[in-house]
């Protein structure tokens, strides 16, 4: 948990391992005209930075990789110490900002060069046309606390590779790996175009107000907000919201590695992860059979608090008292309404853990299928064929991802189409987010905007220049000028039209009253 203590430092918060509430570090609270300071001197850096282009970037960011992979170890342990994680699920995150700095990094070049659309018609054909791709000077960022190293991966690293600054407001629950990563960005002495705003709401809200473009990862409810709050400054922001993410089981499956899969989907992280698993909808002929494989999996999972250099847990613990009440209430809500517990099912009484938890003959009315849980728990539905899984799946007001599970590799393709959400993996859970080149966004109260999908990953960050140009030797008048002949202008006008219309007499003089014929 996070908690400013009181009589003790005011300025500050002071981080907890919510695994067992010891202290794990401290980060001050950045008053509002310090957000707006820090925003002054990232602007004065940025035109340097974008200046230098991508190749010069890209130096300063291989740099910093070099520094990532070699603090890796301590960067895991910082995580760990302020989020509960496990070492495995720790260990990731360092390694997934490593690729993602070799990815952007590597394509900006590429992905940022002008470009040189087609001339729509050949009168335009004497006109050198260019798209020019210069980023917005200033990306606030606001990001989460169930993943506070790989969440940077997917923002931050694209948006420094595309020439912004970036003002990084980390979770308060989680700053302390953001500010070891940014430790690292001044230790290889790359320019100072990053930098981190710690704090609460208020150091959020201005953050917004001192940004060109605002990326937020959170929740619906304060995704709205920031939303609200970027439409009164009229600037540009993208979301990625909540999730209530379906797995959809056919009876053709393979069940044992749909059981496999989905438990990993479901538990990973605790199951704090905005793409989990966290509605299952199985055929009914096979339901039975599923629900017990999906348990022994659940069961199998090993939850703890590492205690020495090794992997001993798969997961640990929840980032929050709060998220792990909410995990409780859903489980507790759902056996109440008929739903029984066929793992785990309760907090553990340590810390904010709560155990893997499988829940059957859910109901979709169940809250703990209808809200957002963000926790360790899989409840199962029985539908009758393919037709009520799909029904049921995009009965929801979030829309992120989803997965299917089928023997026919074809048939999951073709009811990945008909699902409403902004990713759906076939046999596979979580893999989308691994894929910078795939887009990465959500449908309906998922979010707005995209991350990834290659070049949109850049170019998301960036304002758009059309320039136009002359090929040939310039005149003094276009025939469309007021200083050329009517003849000029008619000449002008029968060729747009020629090369606009389709059929004689649509190409030939329209009709002399009425329109165009």
């Amino acid at each position: 948990m996070t908690a400013v203590d009181p009589g003790i430092d005011q300025d500050a918060i002071t981080v907890r391992n919510p695994a067992d509430g010891r202290t794990s570090g401290s980060v001050p609270i950045d008053a509002p005209e310090t957000v707006a300071t820090k925003a002054h001197e990232l602007r004065l850096r940025q035109p340097e930075w974008e200046e230098i282009g991508p190749r010069g970037r890209k130096k300063w960011m291989m740099t910093w990789q070099d520094w990532v992979l070699d603090n890796a170890n301590p960067l895991t342990e910082v995580l760990m110490s302020e989020s509960g994680k496990s070492r495995g699920d720790a260990s990731l995150e360092p390694v997934a900002v490593a690729d993602a700095i070799n990815y952007w990094a590597g394509n900006a070049e590429e992905f940022l060069a002008d470009r040189h659309p087609k001339a729509h018609s050949p009168l335009f054909r004497v006109k050198k046309l260019t798209t020019v791709f210069r980023p917005h000077p200033l990306v606030g960022m606001i990001e989460p606390w169930n993943f506070p190293l790989a969440m940077l991966a997917l923002d931050l690293v694209p948006a420094l590779a595309a020439g912004a600054a970036v003002l990084l407001k980390p979770s308060e629950v989680t700053p302390l790996s953001a500010v070891e990563l940014a430790r690292g960005w001044n230790e290889v002495g790359a320019p100072a175009v990053f930098a981190l705003a710690t704090g609460y709401g208020a150091t959020g809200a201005a953050v917004i107000e001192n940004s060109d473009y605002v990326h937020f990862t959170g929740s619906t409810a304060t995704g709205r907000k920031v939303a609200v709050a970027c439409a009164e400054r009229l600037i540009p922001c993208s979301l990625e919201l909540g999730g209530k993410d379906p797995a959809i089981v056919l009876a053709d499956a393979d069940l044992d590695r749909a059981a496999n899969g989905i438990a990993w989907g479901g538990m990973f992280n605790s199951g704090q992860v905005c793409i989990s698993v966290e509605r299952v909808f199985v055929e009914a002929p096979v339901y039975d059979e599923f629900v017990v494989k999906l348990a022994d999996q659940v069961r199998a999972v090993a939850q703890g608090q590492e205690s020495t250099a090794g992997f001993d847990y798969d997961t640990g613990a929840m980032a929050t008292a709060a998220q792990r009440d909410i995990v409780e209430r859903h489980v507790r809500e759902a056996t109440a309404a008929g739903a029984r517990v066929l793992a785990g099912g309760n907090p553990t009484g340590v810390g904010t853990f709560f155990q893997p938890t499988v829940i059957a003959d859910a109901d979709p009315s169940m809250t703990c299928m209808a809200e957002e849980t963000f926790g360790p728990t899989l409840p199962v539905v029985k539908v009758a064929d393919e037709e009520e899984a799909i029904r049921l799946a995009n009965d929801s007001v979030y829309g992120l991802s989803a997965t299917v599970w089928t023997g026919d590799v074809a048939r999951g393709e073709k009811l990945a189409r008909r699902l409403e959400c902004g990713a759906v993996n076939v046999n596979d859970a979580l893999t989308n987010v691994f894929c910078p080149g795939l887009p990465m966004g959500g449908w309906k109260e998922s979010g707005i905007g995209y991350r990834g999908g290659g070049a949109a990953g850049l170019i998301k960050f960036c304002r758009q220049q059309a320039i136009t140009a002359p090929r040939l030797p310039t005149q003094k008048s276009e025939m469309l000028w007021y200083s050329s002949s009517r003849k000029q202008g008619r000449f002008a006008l029968a060729a747009m039209r020629a090369f606009a219309g389709h059929g004689w007499r649509r190409i030939g003089r329209g009709k002399s009253q009425g329109g165009t014929g």
